[in-house]
């Protein structure tokens, strides 16, 4: 089964998705699962894993109303304030949801770029396996040192890199990017941490880049993490600013054509289901093309 580990869902409101500028116009609407499924079906994706985009825990509770609605939504990664002193009883919350599968919290955009390893928030990531949930690592290129030392306090706690930690692609290659592989083969080193291919497209230049660009970064994510451990992800609908949901599945899928069917089978979905222990939709999406609609 192939699955998307990447996907956001949104009814748009301009005060609360602030981030979304002038630049990310076609952003501006709402994306519901109903627009995903037609794009996952007609690239071969059968389930996807929700994520969250905003801090709040009616963002949580509102995607797992979701995943509960579509059955392909196989799992949702929410958000809690692992900071906050009440941070067990919001995971108590939630305990009952089977479709809740980990934790995210917009690191990129604290200020304080050692975010990570705040005391409190270690504490609540300290609570995370108890209730089997894993945590998604959102961070910049610039984060991973301070992301390496926080993975290296928790070696029984899953993680996921989301992103290869947006790798400095739009620079231009190599760049930064020795200093990116470096830093990624150290966090790679922790066999707790798998990464996702995603979020790629949107770190080149929306309107001129190409798959060569991007291929660097995959063959470090795969020289770095293996096969075993990692994940294809679209990061829809944010990627539509660079290509179509299609086109930025087509990256990947086209750069481990070359590796085993089981290699591929992994990456392309085998993976994310053995990680988050996801069940396989009811009925999985149909595409039929617009000529015989």
């Amino acid at each position: 089964m192939k699955i998307d580990s990447h996907q956001h869902f949104w009814r748009f409101d301009a005060a609360e998705y602030a981030w979304i500028d002038d630049s990310m116009q076609a952003l501006r609407r709402d994306f519901l699962p109903s627009d995903a499924q037609t794009e996952m079906a007609r690239a071969g994706f059968a389930a996807g894993v929700a994520v969250q985009a905003r801090q709040t825990l009616e963002e949580t509770c509102w995607l797992l109303s979701l995943a509960d609605a579509n059955p392909t939504i196989a799992g949702v990664v929410g958000w809690v304030d692992l900071q906050a002193d009440g941070v067990r009883a919001q995971l108590e919350q939630f305990a009952a949801r089977p479709k809740l599968v980990g934790i995210r919290h917009i690191v990129q955009s604290e200020p304080d770029d050692r975010f990570l390893l705040r005391p409190a928030f270690c504490r609540g990531i300290s609570m995370l396996r108890e209730f089997g949930l894993a945590y998604d690592i959102l961070i910049y290129h610039h984060h991973l040192p301070a992301a390496v030392e926080f993975v290296s306090r928790f070696d029984a706690q899953p993680f996921v890199l989301d992103h290869l930690a947006k790798p400095p692609i739009r620079a231009g290659v190599p760049g930064d990017i020795g200093t990116w592989k470096h830093e990624i083969a150290r966090l790679a080193a922790f066999p707790n941490v798998m990464c996702k291919l995603s979020g790629l497209v949107t770190e080149a230049d929306w309107h001129a880049w190409t798959p060569a660009q991007i291929r660097p970064c995959l063959e470090v994510a795969l020289e770095c993490f293996g096969p075993d451990r990692l994940m294809i992800g679209s990061d829809w609908p944010v990627c539509t600013v660079a290509a179509s949901y299609e086109t930025t599945m087509a990256v990947v899928v086209d750069f481990v054509s070359r590796l085993s069917a089981d290699e591929r089978d992994g990456i392309l979905g085998g993976n994310a289901q053995r990680f988050w222990n996801l069940e396989a939709p009811s009925a999985p999406p149909q595409w039929t093309p617009r000529t015989q609609r």
